[in-house]
């Protein structure tokens, strides 16, 4: 499989859930859940954090609580949930073309896409490696635009010492069972401020500021208690399996480092990675082999690897009729897209399994 739950060890849970029903609160801001948002700013190093029962509400709602409307500039090679959340809240996306060295949107072309009707950029940490945040800062600050960063891959990154979630107006983390922290479905989102927290909190909540005062059209996406358990377990084990993690990913790299047609991400230095993926791009004619006929080979030994992300966002039905979605004005974007695989990346990877996947990818290289 490309990824395996974070999973607490069970007897632990009983203690937690014991309180949960001797207070017979399950839901609804609860000890848990408050105790959760203050241990996340903590081991994430950020001032302000909202939890969410999910990261594509998370997305839904900071596009609220910033009153973004209009056309919002984004990357095609991301999950859906990012340009679904645009869409929900009667948002255009404007795709843009992705960096060949990171799969990050290419600052480059963002400057180009802009409107007069451009509100917003949202970018993606894609794979965890962060975006140009500088250059996206530079342009936004510019042209007056705001900046969402979608981080659901992002947990615990840093660049240069500096959390990765604190760069942007908000950034937006996913918890899903298949990240490397999760509270089995859950998100959350980072915030500066302590009033668009509250605001978001409001939100969350559908708009309530009180027990008779609605202050927004809210919606309900709040975390229960029982996975706020689950979460606050997880961050107790969630160093030590980004360190197994980070085996994986330097065996990936010293195995596959020579092999024609293989390429992966470069290393950068100046990150500390959560090593949440692996993805390799296979060059049919150095490789000789499809990506697609590998990926099925693999599948055939019982390796689940992944093409993620593929197909990409703009050649889905619901948006490639977009003139952004045009895939000439996606060349890069496309190319990943049909090359990329996620080999295998979780903590409970042993090293024979490590070693059959490389063994596998060499022995079917022309």
């Amino acid at each position: 499989m490309v990824t395996s739950p974070l999973l607490p060890n069970l007897k632990d849970f009983i203690p937690y859930l014991e309180k949960i029903w001797q207070n017979k609160w399950l839901t609804n801001q609860g000890d848990f859940h408050e105790e959760l948002e203050l241990e996340l700013c903590k081991y994430l190093d950020v001032k302000h954090l909202n939890l969410f029962s999910n990261g594509t509400l998370a997305l839904i709602t900071a596009l609220q609580a910033l009153r973004i409307s209009g056309e919002v500039i984004t990357t095609p090679y991301s999950f859906v949930a990012t340009t679904h959340s645009l869409w929900w809240n009667n948002i255009k996306p404007v795709f843009v073309d992705i960096e060949p060295e990171t799969f990050n949107i290419d600052p480059k072309r963002i400057e180009a896409a802009i409107t007069p009707a451009t509100t917003a950029i949202m970018p993606v940490h894609v794979y965890g490696t962060p975006c140009n945040v500088k250059e996206i800062e530079r342009i936004a600050d510019i042209y007056g635009l705001r900046v969402i960063y979608d981080a659901a891959h992002a947990f615990g990154v840093k660049q240069n010492g500096m959390p990765v979630v604190n760069f942007g107006d908000l950034s937006v983390l996913s918890f899903h069972a298949t990240k490397v922290f999760s509270t089995v479905e859950g998100g959350a989102i980072v915030c500066h401020d302590e009033k668009v927290k509250q605001r978001i909190d409001f939100l969350k909540n559908f708009g309530f500021a009180g027990e008779t005062t609605v202050v927004a059209p809210g919606i309900n996406a709040k975390l229960n208690e029982i996975q706020s358990t689950f979460g606050l377990l997880s961050l107790k084990i969630v160093d030590d399996a980004i360190e197994k993690r980070k085996k994986v990913a330097e065996i990936y790299r010293k195995e596959l480092a020579n092999i024609k047609g293989i390429r992966f991400l470069p290393e950068f230095p100046d990150i500390q990675h959560n090593y949440a993926y692996f993805p390799i791009l296979v060059d049919e004619r150095e490789y000789g082999m499809s990506r697609d006929a590998l990926y099925e080979t693999m599948q055939r030994h019982n390796i689940y690897g992944r093409r993620y992300f593929y197909p990409l966002i703009s050649n889905f039905p619901t948006y490639r009729g977009l003139p952004s979605a045009q895939p000439e004005n996606l060349p890069v974007a496309n190319l990943v897209a049909s090359q990329v695989i996620c080999l295998p990346m979780h903590h409970e990877l042993r090293d024979e399994q490590v070693n059959g996947i490389i063994d596998l990818i060499v022995k079917n290289c022309k």
